[in-house]
């Protein structure tokens, strides 16, 4: 057997004591990954012992949950959690389908058309070759539509296993965000043509109206002019300024070379404009190459991505480290998808995704476009989307804040540590008077959050 890092794995996440419990991976794990259940509903990708499942779409996948072994205080596991966890967040999963199918190299042929033709297309041609293009997003198995919560399941189901070797029933650990806030939301700006740059100001004096700031993410090439002037007005009103890829031609990722190329210049724009945050356009993504543009964070990972030009998701509504990068998942459709995919304008959707991010006390985090908020009716559904978000923190349910303050927040609760005194437990490190002690509560097979 070997030593596995799910203890490590879980301190990552909630920053609990290290010696709460022990794992180890059972031996003779399958020589390939492939999907299996930690528990009804929990799918996993890795290497397994007791088995695996060639593909989803039967519905009937092997469950390595009654295989899992509890002995003298050590927990033995069928696989190693930290080969999951990673293979869901960092997207490897995807490789399987990819390389069975072929898609990924028809994929790269279509998306090089296609943008080699964008700019002489009309909106609705667009949005005709989009729907065929997703055509099918429905029937996807994993991830989980309308939001994947993997990553959480894997981790209370853990949780609860260590709990089970040392008989205990409660643990502590500090809370995912500060001042004790229960769930985070952010919304974040794409500006995609000059027709979405002109509208900036307004959408700044609608999004204060209800008090809440965002961040804009700006494309420094071939769209449209950013004078110093643009970037401080954002700045002064208290808004945040991202880089958003280099010129928005879907190609930054294409091809490895190409990618280091633009990657220089990208972080020339980030310099010269002060900023700490990225985000690709069209959400295409290699999180191999993130740590390349050495960004502080990066938010170009959907939840889960059924209605991208580039599947996946990272099943999760947590940020989570990717090397030195922080990753701000987007868990919640993008406006574009609702209004022009889905065909629908209404918030149902939004609360029904923020429902489910708040069960998990996650961040819920929105892409919306200035270019498509512009028309009254789109710029209405937003405006109640903004009025719900501030009745949701009146009544102390979340908490609004820019990408920047809840990448700084995420990074100190990393260094934070939880200490044992005289009875109690304290929080030590830079930002602790911002954090709270919560406990982990097993009731039956499920955990609760308690706060003190």
């Amino acid at each position: 057997m070997q030593q596995a890092n799910a203890t490590a794995l879980l301190s990552g996440h909630y920053h609990c004591p290290d010696d709460f419990a022990s794992f180890s991976v059972m031996p003779d794990l399958s020589p390939m990954p492939d999907y299996f259940q930690f528990g009804p509903g929990i799918t996993c990708y890795g290497q397994c012992s007791s088995g695996v499942s060639a593909s989803l779409r039967t519905g009937a996948i092997h469950d390595a949950r009654p295989h899992v072994r509890i002995h003298d205080g050590l927990v033995l596991l069928p696989f190693d959690p930290v080969q999951v966890v990673n293979n869901l967040r960092l997207e490897r999963y995807t490789a399987k389908t990819a390389s069975r199918s072929g898609k990924r190299a028809t994929r790269n042929v279509v998306q090089s058309l296609y943008y080699s033709v964008r700019p002489f297309m009309s909106v609705a041609v667009r949005k005709h070759l989009q729907n065929l293009y997703l055509r099918g997003w429905e029937r996807i198995p994993f991830p989980s539509w309308p939001v994947d919560r993997t990553v959480e399941n894997i981790f209370e189901q853990l949780l609860i296993l260590g709990m089970d070797a040392r008989n205990i029933d409660r643990l502590p650990f500090i809370w995912f965000w500060p001042d004790g806030n229960r769930s985070c939301a952010m919304l974040t700006h794409d500006v995609e043509t000059r027709a979405g740059a002109d509208f900036c100001p307004q959408l700044m004096d609608l999004n204060d109206s209800f008090g809440i700031k965002s961040s804009f993410q700006l494309v420094p090439e071939g769209r449209y002019a950013l004078s110093p002037t643009f970037l401080e007005n954002i700045r002064a009103r208290g808004f945040e300024v991202n880089v958003h890829d280099l010129n928005h031609d879907g190609r930054l990722f294409s091809d490895r070379a190409e990618f280091l190329r633009r990657a220089e210049r990208i972080k020339r724009y980030a310099q010269e404009y002060g900023t700490l945050g990225f985000r690709s356009a069209v959400l295409y993504r290699n999180a191999d190459w993130c740590d390349a543009l050495s960004f502080c964070y990066d938010m170009s990972t959907p939840n889960v991505a059924h209605l991208d030009p580039q599947r996946g998701g990272c099943c999760t509504v947590f940020p989570f480290f990717i090397g030195n990068t922080l990753e701000l998942p987007v868990t919640t459709t993008q406006d574009y998808s609702l209004f022009h995919i889905l065909k629908d304008y209404s918030i149902r959707l939004w609360k029904q995704q923020i429902a489910l991010i708040r069960e998990k006390h996650g961040l819920i985090s929105f892409i919306i476009h200035p270019d498509y908020v512009i028309e009254h009716t789109a710029r209405g559904v937003y405006t109640e989307l903004l009025e719900y978000l501030s009745e949701l923190r009146a009544q102390g349910e979340i908490y609004t804040a820019l990408p920047g303050e809840i990448a700084a927040w995420w990074k100190m609760r990393s260094e934070m540590k939880l200490v044992a005194s005289g009875g109690s437990w304290q929080i030590a490190g830079k930002g602790s008077e911002r954090a709270r002690v919560a406990y982990a509560v097993r009731v039956n097979d499920t955990l609760v959050y308690e706060m003190t």
